[in-house]
């Protein structure tokens, strides 16, 4: 993205809203535009202690998914099929309608709707596929296809693909030109953005006080306090063990040649992954680059969240090892590398949270599914705030009023996260030698959702 980010000004007095909204990224943005689509006379500030877009919504994978945190089957057992159900859609049709948005809003974020091909490298990752579509059949999914090798190969033709998973509900798009547009049309539409205004407290009011946000350079009273911060809310006081940052980094290489595209496919801009444990996700870029994250870095004791975890040598040189031997006529080099941290809740389910007697609301907990669902939750917020005697589609959500529970103390996260992590790399690493199942995988796919 080739735009100067210059901080708008921070907070220099006290104040008083409507609606105030901690943390400037997707979740915060979509929540205060949707506010005001509902009722443009409501005063509303947005408080972010970098700039807007400074964390994963500027930084992530760029793909706007239908993807949910937890398995269909999950979802409906959980909380029934016609809640399952009515999810599934709602994701879905999100997917074209935050295109719709952003155009609406004059936002040029290269978004295109590719789909998702999840490439089967092998027989083991093929019959998870295979099951993972039956899955999705039988709980009412008609547009998810199988494809074979030779239909996979014509769309992507990475190494040692059997077969894929193809889902037409997902957009390639540009996360910080979308984060970016979106703060500057939340602006014109009447809210306030404060930038580098770190929190240090947020408080619930009660029948004689409104609601309080205490920063570094006053203080923010308003009816509802929305709290948006994701990967960044163990750094708030009583909110340590609320999620856990999960980091995912990210490489990008130099523009490719047309020789190369002309091979390896992805002619409609489509997103791809593969079928391991250990989560990768690529997508090529507007001007023909190839864009690829994953997992891997460790998890921090006490849900750290510092600057220099933000880069890892390890991990970027093993991400650039998956790349080339996905696509080993890569000759390209690597020009750019980034990571940072998402929220993962202790059962994976996201939640939007509003106690109408303190004032305090919470939006987040995506687990790296977030460019569609934030603006899903906001939209839920939005509405639970203005009109809460009129249930919408999206307050009827299953994860709306959702509470997880707080993760274990210390040591015990920190031990079992990062076992987990070990676990799926230790099961990818047999699967690609062996072809045959892993007996860690099922204990992995349990403790990483």
């Amino acid at each position: 993205m080739n735009e100067d980010v210059v901080p708008r000004p921070s907070l220099n007095a006290h104040a008083d809203v409507d609606v105030a909204i901690v943390g400037g990224g997707f979740t915060g943005l979509w929540t205060a535009r949707e506010l005001l689509r509902r009722d443009p006379t409501l005063r509303v500030l947005v408080i972010e202690k970098s700039v807007c877009g400074f964390g994963a919504s500027g930084r992530n994978g760029g793909w706007a998914s239908a993807l949910y945190p937890q398995s269909p089957t999950a979802v409906r057992d959980a909380y029934g099929a016609e809640a399952a159900a009515h999810l599934r859609r709602t994701l879905e049709r999100a997917v074209e309608d935050l295109g719709a948005a952003a155009a609406a809003d004059g936002i040029d974020a290269d978004f295109v709707r590719g789909g998702t091909l999840v490439f089967a490298r092998g027989e083991v990752q093929a019959s998870r596929l295979r099951a993972e579509v039956d899955e999705l059949r039988a709980s009412g999914v008609t547009d998810v296809l199988w494809l074979d090798e030779a239909e996979a190969r014509e769309r992507g033709a990475a190494t040692h693909v059997r077969g894929a998973l193809f889902t037409p509900h997902c957009a390639r798009l540009h996360p910080a030109k979308l984060v970016r547009g979106l703060a500057r049309a939340v602006e014109r539409a009447g809210a306030t953005i404060v930038e580098e205004t770190a929190v240090t407290r947020i408080v619930g009011g009660d029948a004689h006080r409104r609601a309080t946000v205490v920063t570094t350079n006053g203080s923010v009273h308003a009816r509802y306090v929305v709290r948006a911060t994701e990967g960044y809310t163990p750094t708030l006081p009583g909110e340590r063990r609320t999620v856990v940052p999960l980091y995912s980094l990210m490489i990008a290489t130099e523009p490719l040649p047309h020789s190369f595209w002309d091979e390896v496919g992805l002619r409609n801009f489509e997103t791809f992954a593969d079928g391991r444990h250990l989560v990768i996700y690529g997508q090529r870029t507007a001007d023909d680059r190839i864009a690829f994250g994953g997992r891997g870095a460790p998890y921090h004791f006490g849900s750290t969240v510092e600057a220099r975890f933000d880069q890892s040598a390890k991990v970027f040189s093993l991400l650039e090892t998956t790349l080339r031997e996905l696509f080993p006529s890569l000759a390209g080099s690597i020009t750019h590398r980034w990571g940072g941290p998402l929220a993962m809740p202790r059962d994976h389910e996201p939640a939007v949270r509003l106690d109408r007697d303190t004032g305090l609301a919470s939006v987040g907990g995506y687990t790296g599914d977030g460019v569609v669902l934030s603006r899903v939750a906001a939209s839920a917020m939005a509405d639970l705030i203005v009109d809460p005697e009129t249930e919408t589609e999206f307050t009827r959500l299953p994860f709306v009023q959702h509470r997880s529970r707080p993760w274990e103390y210390e040591p015990l996260r920190w031990a079992g996260i990062n076992a987990g992590l070990g676990a799926a790399t230790w099961a990818d690493h047999h699967e690609r030698r062996h072809d045959t199942p892993s007996r860690a995988s099922r204990w992995v796919e349990r403790l990483m959702g």
